[in-house]
């Protein structure tokens, strides 16, 4: 058996068993107001489920560093130690206000690609700027101001700037973005966490999403990143450094460049694959519904090589 089959094989039904263990266990908390004990549970069984993987893993986007988390950390290593080096790129519960809330959307998500091909990077922001398939590369630049980048997706979609809407993450340090981009005529649909499925939206045409823009996590960011590379679109990404601590920290793992602009490739290269679960419901998935004697799960799962986008719905039997 070749390495490149041996990829194949964990690349679908193990990479979504993983993002499924982790939503069933962050569903067991959905409402309670605790948004550490949810976090906890989905990265408890994300690792347990990696670990049975016959990979030699790495986690290159995790929960944080070493010092900061416990498991699933940047730089962990997972999976039974045999089989192909993989990259890993996560986020066992993508929305813990949501869930502790008992809000939409709310998301257990997982990339992964051989080694070397996702961006490595310290658990920092990232200002981002996204659009959907279809459009003339360079279309939206982080070089270049919102207004800007604005005139030009709408003059790139035959469109007057005033017929877009542009998804932007409800925080306060958005306040300058938000009110530049309404002064521009745009509309705004405002999310409270999920920047993952933010930039997704941008794809899907039934959302009347055409940009998403603002800064949020770095690890979203290339989870957004590869799935973008699987089903279409483009992005960018720049890392941003509040303090010397997070600079030091982004020396350290060999970023140089503490103010590159990643495109798409840069921050998923190679052969990708994205595998989500929903927690709760939402625009993209169904969350976990549990009835008696068994539990469904509604997973999609992405590979950038063929292209092809799985969605999968699973029923778990109930072990008493």
């Amino acid at each position: 058996m070749t390495e490149t089959s041996r990829i194949d094989r964990i690349l679908t039904l193990e990479v979504v068993r993983t993002t499924e263990a982790a939503a069933i266990a962050a569903s067991k908390l959905v409402g309670r107001g605790d948004e550490k004990a949810a976090d906890q549970a989905a990265v408890d069984a994300m690792r347990k489920a990696f670990n049975d993987m016959q990979i030699r893993g790495r986690v290159v986007i995790g929960e944080g560093e070493r010092d900061e988390a416990p498991m699933l950390y940047i730089g962990e290593e997972v999976g039974t130690g045999e089989g192909p080096e993989i990259d890993i790129a996560l986020d066992p519960l993508e929305g813990t206000t949501i869930t502790a809330k008992a809000e939409p959307g709310a998301l257990a998500v997982l990339a992964i690609a051989e080694a070397g091909n996702l961006l490595y990077s310290p658990d920092v922001y990232m200002d981002k700027i996204a659009v959907g398939g279809g459009l003339p590369a360079g279309v939206v630049s982080l070089d270049r101001g919102p207004i800007e980048n604005l005139e030009s997706l709408a003059a790139a979609k035959g469109c007057d700037v005033a017929d877009l809407t542009a998804c932007i993450l409800d925080r306060p340090r958005h306040a300058e973005l938000i009110a530049a981009v309404r002064d521009a005529g745009v509309r705004i649909r405002l999310i409270t966490d999920g920047d993952v499925a933010g930039v997704i939206f941008t794809t899907d045409p039934s959302t009347g999403i055409d940009i998403y823009m603002g800064t949020g996590g770095a690890p979203e960011g290339v989870l957004a990143a590869a799935a973008l590379r699987c089903i279409g679109g483009q992005m960018q990404g720049r890392l941003v450094f509040r303090n010397d601590d997070e600079k030091g920290r982004a020396h350290k793992i060999g970023i140089k460049d503490l103010d590159r602009i990643y495109n798409m490739e840069e921050m998923a290269a190679g052969d990708v694959v994205f595998a989500a679960t929903g927690v709760t419901d939402g625009p993209m998935l169904h969350g976990v519904q549990v009835s008696p004697g068994s539990t469904m799960t509604e997973s999609v799962v992405m590979r950038s090589s063929t292209g092809t986008v799985r969605w999968i719905k699973t029923r778990h039997r109930t072990v008493d």
